[in-house]
C-alpha cells in the first residue's frame, strides 16, 4: 500500500466526470487499499478516486466508525434538508464555508469484488457520501455555495497562490507519500 498525493484545485481531473469501473482485480484492489491508507494518513472523512488523480467512480469513507468504500455510486437523496454544516475539502486546502445537504442520503454500488453495496446515512455520513460523489461528477463543495459565501470563496481561490499551497501541502505530506501507479489503465494523470 501507498501514500497517495491528492490533487489541489486547478488540476483538470477534478472538474471531470469520472468512468465508471468496469474492471475489478487486483489493480482496483490496490487503488482502494491505498486511498483508504491516503485517507486515513490525512485524518479525511472521505477520498474521491479524481483526488488521487484516478478518474474512476470510487470513494472510502471513515464517519463515526462507519467505514468502507462505494464502487460506481448511485445516491437516493431525501427530499429534505440538513442544517448546513461547515465543509473544507483535501483538494481546496484553507477553505472551509457551511454547505446545504440533504438530510438523508442512501447509496448504492459495489465493493471492489463486484457485490452489491447499500449504505444509508443521516447527518455527517449523508454529508460525506454527497460530497464524494460530487467529486465523481467534476463538483467541488464550493460549487454549491450561494450569496456571499460563494463570492467569498471564489475570492479567495482566485487570490490564493495555489501553487505555493500545493508546493507546501506536497511538501508537509512528502513525508509519508509513496507511489503505487506508474499510469496504470486507472487512468492517473501526469
Amino acid at each position: 500500500m501507498a501514500i497517495l498525493n491528492i490533487r489541489i484545485i486547478g488540476d483538470p481531473v477534478l472538474r471531470t466526470v469520472a468512468d465508471p469501473v468496469t474492471e475489478f482485480g487486483p489493480e482496483l484492489a490496490k487503488l482502494v487499499a491505498d486511498m483508504t491508507e491516503t485517507m486515513e494518513d490525512v485524518e479525511g472523512a472521505g477520498l474521491a478516486a479524481p483526488q488521487v488523480g484516478v478518474s474512476k467512480r470510487v470513494f472510502t469513507y471513515r464517519i463515526g466508525g462507519v467505514e468502507g468504500h462505494i464502487i460506481n455510486p448511485v445516491l437516493e437523496n431525501s427530499e429534505d434538508f440538513q442544517p448546513d454544516q461547515v465543509e473544507g475539502c483535501l483538494s481546496i486546502p484553507g477553505l472551509s464555508f457551511p454547505v446545504r445537504r440533504h438530510r438523508h442520503t442512501r447509496v448504492t454500488g459495489v465493493d471492489l469484488h463486484g457485490n452489491s453495496v447499500t449504505v444509508e446515512g443521516e447527518g455527517m455520513l449523508a454529508r460525506c457520501f454527497q460530497h464524494e460523489t460530487d467529486h465523481l461528477d467534476g463538483i467541488l463543495y464550493t460549487d454549491r455555495l450561494e450569496g456571499d459565501d460563494r463570492k467569498t470563496a471564489l475570492r479567495a481561490i482566485r487570490n490564493a497562490d495555489y501553487d505555493a499551497i500545493t508546493e507546501q501541502t506536497t511538501t508537509k505530506r512528502a513525508k509519508t507519500v509513496g507511489t503505487s501507479f506508474g499510469g496504470s489503465s486507472f487512468g492517473i494523470t501526469p
